[in-house]
């Protein structure tokens, strides 16, 4: 699978303004910063909302189409898109970490039954799923092989 993002930014990573800022724009879908200022930012000076949106297209969160002498700013993911990214990122510095998988792994069925055993079937399912798609890709690689 591709990664979506080439940045270790996550939502989490963000800093209260930023995500506040993120916020306004997945509400919004886009916005230049004087709109943003509009729709109820107007304790941040406009610099301020300009540098931080600037900072955040840097680090690939936003994207940015020149409108008149500004920027019109719209977020580059979806929520769900960073936050799975986030998830994947924790558990991938996790994995690099240990010196054995098995004990990321031990930590990560422990900490679901703790918040909800159903999470342990949920992870079943995924794992399931997930085996069945990989003896299908398995299956199809070796019948073209013989094509």
């Amino acid at each position: 699978m591709n990664r979506l993002f080439h940045f270790r930014t996550s939502s989490a990573q963000l800093g209260p303004l930023e995500q506040r800022l993120l916020e306004a724009l997945w509400a919004r879908g886009s916005a230049t910063v004087r709109e943003l200022l509009e729709d109820g930012h107007q304790d941040l000076a406009y610099t301020t909302v300009m540098t931080t949106l600037d900072r955040l297209f840097k680090k690939s969160v936003l994207t940015r189409e020149a409108e008149g002498r500004a920027f019109r700013y719209a977020p580059r993911y979806t929520r769900e898109e960073l936050h799975r990214e986030a998830a994947g990122e924790a558990f991938r510095q996790l994995l690099d970490a240990s010196p054995g998988a098995s004990l990321p792994l031990s930590y990560l069925v422990e900490i679901l039954t703790e918040r909800d055993a159903q999470l342990l079937d949920d992870l079943r399912q995924l794992v399931e799923t997930k085996r069945r798609e990989l003896r299908n890709r398995e299956s199809e690689s070796r019948t073209r092989e013989k094509e």
